[in-house]
């Protein structure tokens, strides 16, 4: 998701736009600028200094800040993801993923701030960072395919995030009334209540809402420690693995990267810092705090439910109240998440269709039409694990892994340049530059990043396409209310073992197992 942290200059409020007395180039405009509007701008910008914002984040506040923008809804299909992929091999591709987006987070980093050196009009309001980290690396056309890409993955977002926080609600209304509704009828409700707070024009005071998300997970993973603590002496001794797959793997690699991959958001909320330089402690600091909530999580639900889990780990959780307890804290940050996830897609669609920024029938029919388009997507795709697999192993694939090495490689290729020849270059990079101009071993790493990343993120995308449409097909809301169906399930706990029916609470009942969810 990407958003901005200042009030003041909030990214979807205000056009990309820098001030005209320093120049007639606005950052939107800025791929397009001539060298001699570059060199008037020096007139105002003391380019030799590294750029200041005293108004923004220390690098400390801004760590916690990733950490809010990156853990939530794929924390909860974690250990699942680990379980398909045979729990030793999954834990170490898990700690390999963070390694390498910790380093295409630094990267990232390093190309807004050379963006921040070079060109004197990034250090005023931007709306689209990254793009524009993509225009300037490798030309007009990468900028419109990366800006297409963030749209992609806000859309694929905001389906997975709808359909879980949908899903959490009809648990917490079986536990607590013992009734049940239909889960594709409150995929409607969800959106219908969701619907007017996406008609502000933007959420500038949600700044909150990534605080408040981070610490809804961090208090959703001390309870699912908590409870598979309880749950340890009735399921660990029966809990087994289900038989390695190849394609399990790579479902699990989407999976992990959308639990991990966040980086569309990275160049705005650093370009919201005191000092963009210091992203770098950011960076390290959130994907440390990431590795101690993830990584426990995984090995509990591997030694306690092993292959009884399924898409969650929420349901696994026998002790009712601490599993509903879970279910409100991870629904309150799919929501906070919603409501800023929209927004920017939203306002690119608006861009589109020349909307006008005042409120107004216009935005009140695209808005909502884009609502019933990820309505429709949720109701066609009514299970979230599979289409989570998807966007992490493709467009998330690209936006946290791919691009930011790219980028990288090119514009430091610019750069280096520029500061050995003395000559401001007028266009992106050619390969040669890459390859004559960069280090030897950042080059290598980021060649291998880029490899790895489009092996795997493949082989991802296809399995979960192959999972989508074959072995995980649930009929579509609007084609099954037509078919007769069964009742509807009225126990909202998976009980472990290998026949899914083992429990340690009193009177407790076992939801319907699913011995061929891993097969």
């Amino acid at each position: 998701m990407s958003f901005t942290l200042s009030r003041d200059n909030y990214a979807f409020d205000d056009p990309c736009r820098k001030n005209t007395q320093n120049s007639s180039c606005s950052c939107e405009e800025a791929s397009s600028c001539e060298h001699k509007e570059r060199n008037s701008s020096h007139s105002d910008v003391d380019m030799s200094k590294p750029f200041f914002n005293p108004a923004g984040l220390n690098w400390f506040v801004t760590g916690l800040f990733v950490v809010g923008d990156l853990a939530g809804g794929g924390i909860v299909a974690l250990p699942t993801a680990i379980i398909q992929a045979e729990f030793w091999t999954g834990l170490i591709v898990c700690i390999i993923l963070i390694a390498v987006v910790t380093y295409t987070a630094y990267v990232l980093g390093l190309s807004w701030n050379i963006l921040l050196s070079t060109w004197p009009e990034y250090r005023h309001h931007c709306r689209k960072p990254y793009p524009e980290i993509g225009g300037r690396a490798m030309g007009p056309l990468c900028k419109l395919l990366v800006s297409i890409c963030i749209d992609v993955t806000q859309f694929g977002i905001s389906v997975v995030y709808l359909l879980l926080a949908s899903k959490n609600i009809q648990n917490m209304i079986i536990a607590f009334s013992g009734g049940n509704l239909s889960f594709c009828i409150l995929v409607l409700i969800v959106a219908a209540c969701l619907l007017p707070l996406c008609f502000l024009k933007s959420p500038q005071d949600f700044w909150w809402a990534v605080v408040i998300a981070m610490m809804t997970t961090s208090a959703a993973v001390i309870l699912i420690i908590v409870g598979s603590i309880i749950d340890y002496d009735s399921c660990h001794s029966i809990a087994k693995l289900p038989k390695f797959k190849i394609t399990n793997l790579f479902l699990s690699m989407g999976t992990l990267l959308f639990s991990v991959g966040g980086h569309s958001a990275f160049p705005t909320i650093q370009h919201d810092m005191k000092q963009p330089r210091e992203f770098t402690k950011s960076v390290i600091l959130a994907f440390t705090i990431m590795a101690f909530m993830y990584i426990p999580v995984c090995i509990m639900g591997y030694l306690v439910y092993g292959d009884s889990l399924r898409d969650s780990i929420i349901p696994s959780i026998q002790t009712v109240w601490i599993q509903q307890a879970i279910n409100i804290l991870i629904t309150i940050h799919c929501i906070l998440t919603l409501t800023i996830v929209f927004n920017p897609l939203m306002q690119e669609v608006e861009d589109v269709f020349h909307v006008p920024q005042k409120f107004g029938i216009k935005r009140v029919f695209v808005r909502t039409g884009i609502m019933i388009a990820v309505v429709f997507v949720a109701e066609s795709v009514p299970t979230f694990g599979p289409l989570l697999d998807l966007v992490g192993g493709s467009t998330l694939t690209l936006t946290s892994v791919i691009l930011p090495c790219l980028f990288y490689i090119y514009l430091n290729a610019y750069k280096r340049k520029e500061e050995i020849t003395g000559k401001p270059g007028t266009e992106p990079a050619s390969w040669r530059d890459v390859v004559m101009y960069n280090e030897k071993p950042t080059l290598y790493i980021c060649i291998a990043i880029i490899i790895i990343g489009i092996i795997g993120g493949g082989c991802a995308t296809f399995s979960a396409i192959v999972e989508l449409t074959t072995t995980e097909f649930n009929l579509p809301c609007y084609v099954s209310v037509f078919k007769t169906r069964p009742p509807l399930e009225e126990a909202q706990t998976n009980c472990c073992g290998p026949l899914q029916n083992v429990t340690h609470i009193m009177n407790g009942t076992c939801s319907k197992p699913d011995l061929g969810f891993y097969s």
